[in-house]
């Protein structure tokens, strides 16, 4: 595929367009002391982001990646959580440098853009418009708008459909091994950003997570189509 097959580009959110990781932790800190456990620091709940808030819960209470507890304490913690993460939502959570500039060239080229991530629908909609983002998008579909999440295929498949773009065309961009996952297994372009939460580095050394293209910037992706749009697209 080369850079001007792009047609439409769909954006992870959090550590792909918005740094929120503060917020997050803030908010699932608070819902350990609810339970008088002590706080967990943020380069441990940071690797606990990405499966959802529902997946966070769990871990952030358990203190383990593959940590589940009883469905009491879900309920209790998930309330909690959810509370003081409505109230707080864009505290600390901010768009990573040239983000918006980027987002304004892809408007420029009329290119369709919409949100893919596992954090709730509305949640997400929410922290758009408080950030001035929301109006860029055509769609954001959330870890509970279809029966499905990434690494599922079935957001991107959904996304590319209703904007009208054959999935081939369509470029997911993310930080994360769900968002490569979810493109590759739809049929999708994928591309990974190195400023997010995971080590995108160590993603492309597996095949299975290995991105198509990786930025260091959003812009890039603008100056692959502006500069390079008969090459083929690669890391």
């Amino acid at each position: 595929m080369k850079w001007n097959d792009i047609h439409a580009i769909a954006f992870d959110l959090d550590g792909t367009l918005v740094d929120s990781i503060a917020d997050l932790c803030a908010a699932a800190n608070y819902m350990r002391s609810q339970f008088e456990l002590p706080p967990l620091p943020h380069d441990e709940l940071k690797t606990y982001v990405g499966d959802g808030l529902g997946v966070l819960v769990h871990r952030a209470l358990s203190g383990h990646q593959d940590g589940k507890v009883d469905d009491a304490m879900w309920t209790q913690g998930f309330t909690s959580f959810m509370g003081y993460y409505r109230d707080h939502l864009s505290v600390y959570t901010r768009p990573y440098p040239q983000v918006e500039t980027a987002l304004k060239l892809f408007k420029s080229r009329n290119l369709p853009m919409a949100v893919i991530t596992n954090k709730n629908e509305v949640l997400a909609a929410e922290l758009l418009c408080q950030l001035g983002l929301a109006d860029y998008f055509s769609l954001i579909v959330g870890g509970d708008t279809l029966s499905e999440k990434k690494p599922s295929p079935m957001p991107i498949l959904h996304t590319a459909e209703l904007l009208g773009v054959p999935v081939q065309n369509f470029l997911m961009v993310g930080d994360s091994a769900n968002d490569i996952r979810a493109a590759k297994a739809a049929g999708a372009l994928s591309c990974g950003v190195t400023w997010g939460y995971a080590d995108m580095g160590q993603l492309a050394q597996q095949s299975e997570t290995k991105p198509d293209t990786i930025v260091d910037h959003l812009p890039q992706i603008d100056d692959g189509i502006r500069l390079h749009g008969d090459q083929e697209i690669q890391v």
